[in-house]
């Protein structure tokens, strides 16, 4: 049997998951993951108001349940020889196919002066820390009462939204009631999102900002418009924009600054001041809090960087016969959840093609890990998890995430059936 290992259990692995089931069929499908949890960014990037989008899950969970695919969590690649981790050459000992869907789960940082000063974050951290990932959890950001946001792109207007929502407006996410009332104690006052784009080149999907006009004790104002002078006037991010009720005796102002390029933050124990160069102009904004939306990287750049520098065909995520990378990993942080299914069938289209030119091996997958490493998780492990945050939900919301990765494997391993605390 074709041994099939995807590492990475986020949408892109799922969806070429799917894809394959189809394209190769009788091989046995493995996704990894270094936590016991699957669905990657479903579960941890997305916005946890946005359970719309979340429910995706529940599709990738016929995988597992239903369609015989492997999840093997709690295993992390690595370097040879560093213990508890798994080496690209162990893995492909142990697989026909390995494909790396692995994401860029790290902030891209601020190339600017003054970047490393408290009270600067990166959207991705924030976003992780508000949906309770084991790595960005335990310490809470520490919010101030004028937010300048970095970067126009769907993950600042969703830093903006959460930052901006009323504690009533969470009700039906999974946004912990720790999490929430953080929010409301900072007293946030001001928001100003700032972007290089003219506004109807801007990152964002106008559905996004369609979102915030739903929230009546926001007021917006536009710095920079004139820059999309020449524009059509049905261009949907600027009717979208043009919806926004305009600022007034509201409890928070967001301004939208267009065509701000920043230069450099500053400040003695924390930010206190944010400097954009507009046309030549130098904008400073009074600041507590500065978030960082401006992408997202690898945490492994040796190993993606090398790979892709000697990739067969990089654009389609071939990297060497027997050897792929899927989604955010191989092209870099681009596109939506739903565009990974496109991408997932020509990919595995390709590994189908690459099957019949791969020597004939009898190689022993997920066996092979488990005589490897110890501590191993399964889907029935997750399924557990699962149960005991759905067993501790608070009132208006939809789950309480076990945040903590011992609590996790505890749970995984069926040694414990009460949802261990929280810490914060």
């Amino acid at each position: 049997m074709i041994q099939i290992a995807i590492v990475g259990a986020g949408p892109s692995g799922c969806y070429l998951a799917q894809a394959l089931l189809k394209a190769v069929p009788g091989a046995h499908i493995d996704i990894l993951d270094r936590l016991p949890v699957p669905f990657g960014l479903v579960r941890y990037g997305v916005a946890p108001d946005h359970q719309g989008t979340k429910a995706v899950a529940r599709q990738f969970a016929r995988l597992f349940e239903k369609q015989g695919v492997g999840f093997i969590g709690n295993v992390t690649l690595g370097q040879e020889g560093e213990g508890g981790t798994l080496s690209l050459s162990e893995l492909q000992s142990a697989y026909d196919v390995v494909v790396l869907a692995l994401g860029l789960p790290k902030d891209r940082a601020l190339p600017l002066p003054g970047a490393a000063l408290p009270g600067v974050i990166g959207a991705g951290q924030l976003t992780r820390h508000w949906n309770d990932h084991p790595d960005d959890s335990a310490s809470l950001p520490d919010l101030g009462r004028r937010v300048v946001i970095v970067g126009q792109g769907n993950v600042a207007i969703d830093v903006l939204r959460i930052l901006a929502k009323r504690a009533e407006h969470f009700d039906g996410s999974d946004l912990a009631h720790r999490h929430s009332d953080h929010i409301a104690a900072a007293g946030i006052e001001s928001i100003d999102i700032l972007g290089r784009s003219p506004a109807h080149e801007a990152k964002f999907d106008p559905v996004m900002v369609k979102e915030l006009a739903k929230l009546p004790h926001m007021g917006f104002a536009f710095e920079g418009l004139a820059h999309s002078g020449a524009a059509s006037q049905d261009d949907a991010r600027l009717e979208a924009l043009a919806n926004l009720p305009a600022a007034a005796d509201h409890d928070i102002r967001v301004t939208f600054h267009f065509g701000a390029t920043p230069t450099r933050l500053t400040g003695t124990d924390r930010v206190s001041a944010a400097q954009f160069d507009c046309d030549g102009a130098e904008l400073s904004l009074p600041c507590d809090t500065v978030v960082s939306a401006i992408g997202f990287e690898t945490h492994v750049p040796g190993l993606r960087d090398d790979l892709l520098a000697g990739a067969e065909d990089a654009a389609l995520g071939v990297l060497r016969p027997g050897l792929y990378a899927a989604g955010w990993f191989a092209r870099g942080p681009r596109g939506t959840i739903p565009e990974n299914r496109q991408a997932a069938q020509a990919l595995a289209a390709r590994i189908a093609q690459d099957l019949g030119t791969l020597p004939k091996t009898s190689k022993t997958g997920a066996a092979a890990l488990a005589a490897r490493l110890s501590g191993l998780t399964d889907y029935a492990g997750w399924q557990r998890i699962d149960a005991a945050e759905l067993a501790a939900c608070d009132a208006g919301r939809v789950r309480a995430k076990v945040a903590d990765l011992t609590d996790m494997l505890t749970l995984a391993a069926g040694r414990a059936q009460d949802h261990p605390e929280t810490e914060t």
